[in-house]
């Protein structure tokens, strides 16, 4: 079931509407703004807006990197699978 949530990101305060729990909005919020700090303190000389494109573009390169990785997994899954399944059967 959605539920409304106030959270506070950049300082700004929002409202999301999500089906996730308390906890986990919270730490999603948590994890932007440590991002949003992290560029702020790389990148004193940049405005707001720019500190939030380079969080979006940091988080963004870091799914597409895990993406990446879990489909390797699965595919290495997936072949062992299929080698695990072609012995058995040489063995029948």
């Amino acid at each position: 079931m959605k539920k409304r949530y106030h959270i506070k990101v950049m300082g700004q305060d929002l409202s999301v509407v999500s089906d996730a729990e308390e906890e986990h909005v919270a730490q999603v919020v948590r994890y932007v703004n440590d991002k949003v700090e992290e560029i702020g303190r790389q990148a004193k000389h940049f405005n707001s807006l720019n500190i939030a494109i380079l969080a979006a573009l940091n988080i963004a390169d870091e799914f597409f990197r895990k993406k990446v990785a879990e489909e390797t997994r699965y595919q290495q899954l997936e072949s062992r699978s299929e080698q695990l399944i072609n012995m058995i059967n040489e063995a029948i």
